[in-house]
């Protein structure tokens, strides 16, 4: 059910799912990734329906549940680009400070992630002050991890 505020709806994102090539490679990684994201391993559930081909794991948060999922068996060989239509171009999460998006720059590279830009500040982009770390998980899915504050 969405939140009403007063007329309009309120933009919640209650949980993103995205598919996954390779489910023995993505969940070590993402077992490794989604804790330095602020979600606790503790909260981690999984289910398999065998008869829709469908793995899922799933990462809780009170505000957001993240999860991967395994292809379809016929699309497995499919190449990951997020230039595709109906693909996801990246995922951005927001920090409270540089020094956050900073600390998980080290973190997310000790993982294996590829990283695509190092933090940096975007003055092209708004808001003022908006300073982003770009990376790629094992299998190309590419994330985001930014502060809209100018404080250093």
């Amino acid at each position: 059910m969405a939140r009403v505020c007063g007329d309009t709806m309120e933009p919640v994102i209650d949980h993103i799912q995205i598919t996954v090539r390779d489910m023995t490679v993505a969940v070590p990684f993402y077992d490794r990734l989604m804790p330095l994201l602020g979600f606790r391993p503790e909260k981690r559930s999984s289910a398999v329906i065998p008869e829709h081909e469908f793995h899922v794991v799933e990462y809780s948060h009170p505000r957001l549940a993240f999860a991967i999922t395994s292809p379809r068996t016929g699309l497995q060989a499919d190449r990951i680009h997020r230039r595709r239509p109906g693909s996801l171009h990246h995922l951005a999460f927001r920090v409270s400070s540089r020094e956050e998006v900073d600390r998980l720059h080290r973190e997310v590279e000790a993982i294996g992630a590829e990283i695509v830009a190092a933090p940096r500040e975007y003055p092209e982009y708004a808001p003022a002050g908006y300073y982003a770390l770009f990376f790629k998980d094992l299998e190309g899915i590419k994330y985001e991890i930014v502060c809209h504050s100018q404080s250093r």
